[in-house]
């Protein structure tokens, strides 16, 4: 661990402490200060961490080689049965995953696979020791209709959640998703890495620069490294690293080779330098992740070891961020956290999207189609009355 980068993470709590123990550990060697403190462990909160964080797959492995007498059987049973259900649906999804490819590139679409089985070999060598929710793909946008008709012709069905007006869907989102009943799988077709504004490197660009896997039958193609680290600390910071699995996304794949010099190009030039430097210090701090010397221009500010601090936050709280509604103070945290992610010039076009009309503009005034554009001047009428009816409510419920 890297003393120049010491974050202050005094108030994790002991079961965390020990969760992060166990990741670090190799052949068992698992240590907590104190002869005893296995036996202080709340082992219901600790099993509700592993599954909070997605990690189980990784830790079942590691405890079922220590002692039985320090750890509860019920534990280690516990997560066995979660690791084999895991290690079943990722198979599930690898299979998925390559008919999926098939069918795309048999209809000239080319795919990207972001997530799933392909990261899990990749990274860790085994598709059993990530967990996986769904399959993300990335497609051109230009495509996004074919793909829909693709895909519903398999037996998918849209979430169709996405409102719009005068066509921001195609920089304020990045993905919609399709579920299919049959096989319980969802699909989450990306046509960018993360929501905009911002910058990022475009399709054509990532696929040059793509890999193939060998993991099914079908090639299937993915991120290149480089491209994937990106891709990793981007979506990782987004979500305030509130799972530890994508933190030991980062670990994995700093074992590998990377072009640091080309990388840190990219980083600059899409505006993610002082993340890609947050993800470094958390993995350094948290799992003991060993830096490599080319990767230290990324941690010598103070900015990124700032951001790595304000994450601790999300492990404090075992933030969930996917489950709504988000405690007040969470969703307040998060907003202020994710501006503090930007570099300035993503501040600026950040600040500067408030011009662009919301969906929301049409709800409170409905104009015909064919005028939409009304709302660009009307914009900041609209949001001054949204705002003034939002503090007459508040004034009326208390």
């Amino acid at each position: 661990m890297d003393n120049n980068l010491c974050l202050d993470v005094t108030d994790l709590p002991r079961e965390l402490i020990f969760l992060l123990e166990v990741l670090k550990s190799d052949n068992g060697s698992i240590h907590l200060d104190g002869e005893n403190a296995v036996t202080e462990i709340n082992w219901n909160l600790f099993l509700e961490l592993a599954m909070h964080h997605r990690i189980y797959p990784l830790i079942y492995p590691k405890l079922k080689m220590v002692d039985k007498k320090r750890i509860p059987e019920n534990v280690i049973n516990f997560l066995g049965q979660q690791y084999k259900q895991n290690t079943f649906h990722m198979l599930q999804l690898s299979a998925e995953m390559g008919k999926i490819s098939q069918l795309f590139s048999d209809n000239k679409v080319r795919l990207l696979n972001l997530k799933g089985p392909v990261l899990a070999t990749d990274l860790y060598g085994d598709l059993s020791l990530r967990t996986c929710g769904d399959l993300d793909v990335l497609v051109p946008i230009h495509d996004l209709e074919k793909v829909d008709q693709l895909l519903l012709n398999q037996g998918y069905i849209k979430d169709d959640y996405i409102q719009t007006i005068l066509g921001d869907w195609k920089w304020r989102h990045h993905h919609v998703t399709y579920f299919h009943s049959t096989n319980q799988i969802k699909i989450e077709i990306h046509w960018r890495l993360n929501p905009g504004p911002g910058k990022e490197p475009c399709f054509d660009e990532l696929w040059e620069r793509k890999r193939v896997s060998s993991l099914t039958n079908y090639p299937v193609y993915y991120l290149g490294r480089e491209d994937l680290f990106l891709f990793l600390v981007s979506h990782g910071a987004r979500h305030g690293w509130s799972r530890l699995r994508w933190l030991t996304d980062i670990n994995e794949i700093l074992k590998q080779e990377m072009d640091w010099a080309e990388l840190i190009k990219i980083l600059k030039k899409y505006q993610y330098l002082q993340i890609g430097g947050q993800a470094l210090i958390l993995a350094s701090q948290l799992l003991n992740s060993k830096l490599p010397e080319d990767s230290r221009p990324l941690v010598l500010k103070n900015t990124p070891k700032k951001l790595a601090q304000e994450a601790i936050f999300y492990f404090n709280r075992m933030v969930n961020l996917h489950s709504f509604p988000i405690p007040v103070d969470v969703a307040v945290y998060h907003k202020h956290h994710l501006f503090s992610l930007m570099s300035s010039k993503q501040k600026v076009f950040f600040i500067l999207s408030f011009l662009y009309p919301y969906p929301e503009d049409a709800e409170i005034l409905p104009l015909p189609k064919q005028v939409h554009f009304l709302y660009f001047p009307l914009r900041p009428f609209l949001w001054i009355w949204k705002k003034l009816k939002k503090q007459v409510l508040r004034g009326r419920i208390s």
